[in-house]
């Protein structure tokens, strides 16, 4: 396998990318200078030198003088409730339409319909815990609305069943603002507003 072919199967594995758009990517990087590409070789090095991933809600953040939680985390003034996300870019759309004020949790992913061992491809048990002790109030369950993220809302409300009645919990999901089929990474500031007020 040449330079070309490999270098595509990497950017296959990006989300949403097929092969075609792949290959485009590896045809534009190739008219670009030595300059263009050294520069971006660079910027992706130090992005895992400089990207921290937060001890509570798993959101990667920009490293400074060696925090361990996020500034959403570190913020005594959040609201004592915790919207659980599919992924980091479910969590930045929520937070860039200033409607939600509480704290986050990044899941992971969604739960396999017929995947075995989900608790090595989600992270339930440390959504558990911070159930259990960090005085969280509502537990907003905010994914996708399609067959694998009702599957994972309903799998996530099974989970924290327990920890939930003991605590007295509230579990909610939001509301129907939100299409069928919809991501929540695409969703506009309004979409998303009706979702959250109309949460069940």
């Amino acid at each position: 396998m040449d330079v070309v072919e490999k270098l595509a199967q990497i950017f296959k594995e990006f989300p949403g990318i097929g092969e075609r758009q792949a290959k485009r990517f590896v045809y534009f990087l190739m008219s670009r200078t030595s300059a263009y590409n050294e520069n971006l070789s660079q910027l992706i090095t130090d992005l895992k030198k400089q990207i921290n991933q937060c001890r509570d809600c798993f959101r990667f953040f920009i490293k400074r003088n060696g925090e361990t939680l996020c500034d959403i985390c570190s913020d005594p003034n959040r609201e004592p409730t915790l919207l659980v996300v599919e992924k980091d870019s479910d969590l930045e759309s929520v937070r860039k339409s200033g409607i939600y004020k509480g704290k986050y949790f990044i899941l992971g992913g969604l739960v396999q319909i017929v995947q075995k061992n989900t608790k090595n491809f989600v992270r339930i048990d440390e959504l558990k815990q911070r159930v259990k002790n960090n005085g969280i109030q509502e537990v907003i369950l905010a994914f996708s609305l399609n067959p694998q993220g009702n599957y994972t809302d309903s799998y996530v409300r099974g989970e924290l069943q327990n920890v939930a009645e003991q605590k007295n919990v509230k579990i909610s999901s939001l509301g129907r603002g939100l299409s069928t089929g919809t991501e929540l990474e695409y969703s506009d500031n309004d979409t998303l507003k009706n979702a959250l007020q109309n949460r069940q």
